[in-house]
């Protein structure tokens, strides 16, 4: 049995990759719109490289991404249908892969700035009802602030699946970790601890912003007796700062090769992560360093490579 599970990787960039059609402003959405073929191709990537749980396409299938007019006509039936196909390539796989439903932020990553509670609710609805036939799990990803944690958690509860709820974080590789909203993270861990969580994740944030989060997390858990798991899925992005305007800009790629991100992955490990992946520009050649990885752990916890 593996001590860790392994999530996939970034899908928008593993479609760009590809030749897929993707651009501004739709992103990930847009080769549901134009060649869903490719979409189930990825997700096949990702399994061929060892995720045993990989991540329905919805991320970009709100009005955010999708403009309020394409939004409203078309945006669940992609949502569904990005449901469907993650479900194909998990029922192919020939060992067991789990879906995760995406509840993505619905005003745009990074910017807790342009949160609005109230038209929240109403988008993660619609996703969490359009993915339920096809998820086993949740990840209500990319959470900036409290505020979007307070909003997505009673939308989430309402299903009986296990929710993890993934925090992206400052960039600016302090010794202490914050929400992108400068809230800090053991707030967010024990609201998501206190709502049922299944488990904590760190994500699309760079590496090196991960460790003081996963000490900080452990700390703010230290007296609860629950089984909540702690998790990490990185990006492969130049730090973003906060006048990063979503959607407007390219984000700046760093190239860590899977051996570099292995590095990081294995401090997380020995940190307590036990679900690690990778978020944007993490490619089906990271995550299979980390299988390989993976493969040589003990039932201890050593590993011997």
């Amino acid at each position: 049995m593996s001590q860790f599970t392994l999530l996939d990787g970034g899908m928008g960039r593993e479609l760009k990759a590809s030749g897929a059609p993707f651009s501004r402003p739709y992103w990930s959405a847009q080769a549901l719109m134009e060649a869903p073929q490719t979409v189930l191709k990825a997700h096949q990537r990702f399994i061929d490289a060892g995720a045993e749980i990989i991540t329905v396409n919805s991320y970009a299938c709100v009005p955010f991404h999708l403009g309020e007019d394409i939004y409203q006509t078309q945006g669940a039936a992609l949502t569904r249908l990005a449901g469907q196909l993650a479900r194909q390539a998990a029922d192919k796989a020939s060992s067991k892969v789990q879906v995760a439903g995406s509840l993505p932020p619905p005003m745009g990553s990074y910017r807790p700035d342009l949160f609005n509670a109230e038209k929240a609710i109403a988008i993660y609805q619609m996703l969490l009802d359009e993915q339920a036939p096809y998820a086993d799990l949740w990840i209500a990803e990319t959470i900036a602030s409290l505020e979007e944690l307070n909003a997505v958690i009673p939308v989430a509860r309402q299903s009986s699946k296990p929710c993890f709820y993934a925090f992206t974080l400052s960039d600016d590789n302090s010794e202490t970790s914050t929400l992108r909203s400068g809230q800090s993270v053991e707030s967010a861990v024990a609201l998501a601890a206190a709502a049922g969580a299944a488990g904590v994740l760190f994500n699309c944030s760079v590496p090196e912003a991960m460790s003081a989060a996963l000490t900080q997390a452990k700390e703010a858990l230290s007296d609860d007796s629950s089984t909540l798991l702690l998790g990490v899925y990185a990006n492969n992005f130049a730090p973003i700062g906060t006048e990063h305007l979503a959607n407007s800009q390219e984000m700046g790629i760093r190239e860590l090769t899977p051996q570099q991100y292995l590095a990081y992955a294995k401090t997380w490990y020995e940190q307590g992560a036990r679900i690690i992946g990778g978020c944007c520009g993490i490619g089906p050649e990271h995550i299979d360093a980390l299988r390989q990885w993976q493969q040589t752990i003990t039932p201890d916890g050593q590993s011997f490579a």
